[in-house]
């Protein structure tokens, strides 16, 4: 009985610590800035806008990606090195509410969980200083092909995955070195994501994208 109840007690912390946001101190104000006032030629292929995501159907109501202002002028810096050899970046999502994660732990089942935050922590995404992107040609605008496609939960998205062809290899481990010169991390599941170093200087955030840029009352 005692068992029973203790793991009734945790059941209820963790659904309780779940509702809302991690709280955390010291952490700095959400300076978030929409990438592509920055560079427009920075192409947006927001997916949780669609239905063509794991989920199915549309979690934002907006295609728009933000990033805190450092973390999106990093990006700008990796889009025009790029530029040099015909390439840009194309993004597939940036600063991402809280909610919206929790949504992704409570629909993705447990064993495919490493792909998805859990809301008790928040992901670095919901700090604005996380990146989903991958790359595209300037002349035709097409995607580059890659050993996986985003967001597909398979040993493929390893960023170390040996298999696949060699272009797309290729074009995995351009984009990887193209981010690490400017700060970002590859996270170890997925070639997509990236993290700013900075990641931890800010909060877990829950602001819809149109509340963006108002001001917040205290």
């Amino acid at each position: 009985m005692l068992r029973l109840c203790t793991v009734f007690l945790l059941t209820l912390t963790i659904s309780f610590s779940q509702d809302t946001p991690p709280k955390e101190k010291g952490k700095k104000e959400a300076e978030l800035i929409e990438i592509t006032k920055l560079d427009e030629t920075i192409k947006l292929d927001i997916r949780y806008a669609t239905s063509n995501n794991f989920v199915g159907r549309p979690v934002y109501t907006e295609a728009r990606a933000f990033l805190q202002r450092p973390v999106a002028k990093a990006l700008v810096r990796v889009h025009k090195k790029l530029k040099n050899i015909g390439l840009g970046l194309v993004i597939f999502d940036a600063y991402r509410p809280w909610s919206v994660t929790k949504l992704f732990w409570e629909i993705t089942p447990p064993e495919k969980r490493i792909f998805v935050a859990d809301p008790s922590v928040g992901s670095k995404h919901n700090r604005g200083c996380a990146v989903d992107l991958g790359l595209y040609d300037l002349k035709t605008g097409k995607l580059l092909p890659m050993p996986s496609e985003y967001d597909e939960f398979t040993e493929r998205a390893s960023p170390t995955y040996s298999g696949a062809t060699e272009e797309e290899r290729k074009n995995r481990d351009l984009l990887i070195k193209m981010m690490q010169e400017e700060g970002f991390t590859v996270n170890p599941y997925e070639w997509w994501h990236f993290d700013h170093k900075d990641c931890q200087k800010y909060a877990v955030y829950d602001i819809p994208f149109s509340e963006i840029g108002k001001k917040r009352k205290k």
